[in-house]
């Protein structure tokens, strides 16, 4: 197995950003899920009321800051651009630590042999780590295991409780609903691996992975 590719999203809810390499702290990636979007009455908004959120790329700049469509997001022109897909003019963007930033745990792994049964863009799943080299479904039985992602370990929690983000197309924002139904018929409303950092490490493309 071998780490196919890393993903970070800078802004909750907006496009990632692959990355070739990235280093994993007990926090997770740094930067992801740093920046959210919160309405006047200090809501979380996401793409799955808000779908037009996922046209935005949200990527990191050199200062390791969050960037909206290439803007500094403490920008002007970086809210703007939220407001308008979100349609309300008193969203705001905040800048969230910890553990507060995730709906569940720092990292979110998925694999190749399961993303092939599922039948879909992986890119629905939003996982940091897409791991290479899988047969079938066999990442449903590492819960409890854990995983060496070059050199770092990662304890493997739980099968991901799935929502609404996974029926929408990541180019087109298009609302496909057959993709939970299947999610939840199928595989009990879970896919991927929630994951929490036991070690720290660096991480790149193309590291050996193994369930240890």
């Amino acid at each position: 197995m071998h780490v196919a590719e890393l993903w970070v999203y800078p802004v909750k809810s907006l496009a990632g950003q692959r990355l070739e390499r990235a280093r994993i702290t007990p926090d997770g990636i740094p930067g992801d899920r740093r920046v959210q979007v919160r309405d006047s009455n200090d809501r979380l908004v996401t793409a799955r009321t808000r779908h037009r959120l996922l046209s935005l790329a949200a990527t990191l700049g050199a200062d390791g800051q969050a960037l909206i469509d290439g803007t500094p997001w403490r920008e002007p022109r970086a809210l703007d651009a939220v407001r308008e897909v979100v349609a309300d003019d008193a969203a705001r963007l905040i800048e969230m630590n910890g553990d507060a930033r995730f709906d569940d745990t720092t990292l979110l792994v998925s694999t190749d042999g399961a993303v092939a049964a599922l039948g879909v863009d992986h890119r629905r799943l939003r996982p940091n780590i897409l791991i290479a080299g899988v047969e079938g479904l066999a990442e449903r039985d590492w819960p409890g295991g854990r995983l060496r992602v070059g050199s770092a370990l990662l304890d493997v929690e739980k099968v991901c409780k799935r929502c609404v983000m996974t029926t929408l197309d990541p180019d087109t924002q298009a609302v496909s609903p057959d993709v939970l139904r299947r999610i939840n018929a199928d595989y009990d409303g879970r896919f991927a691996l929630n994951c929490w950092v036991a070690e720290p490490g660096e991480v790149a493309v193309g590291d050996p992975v193994e369930l240890v």
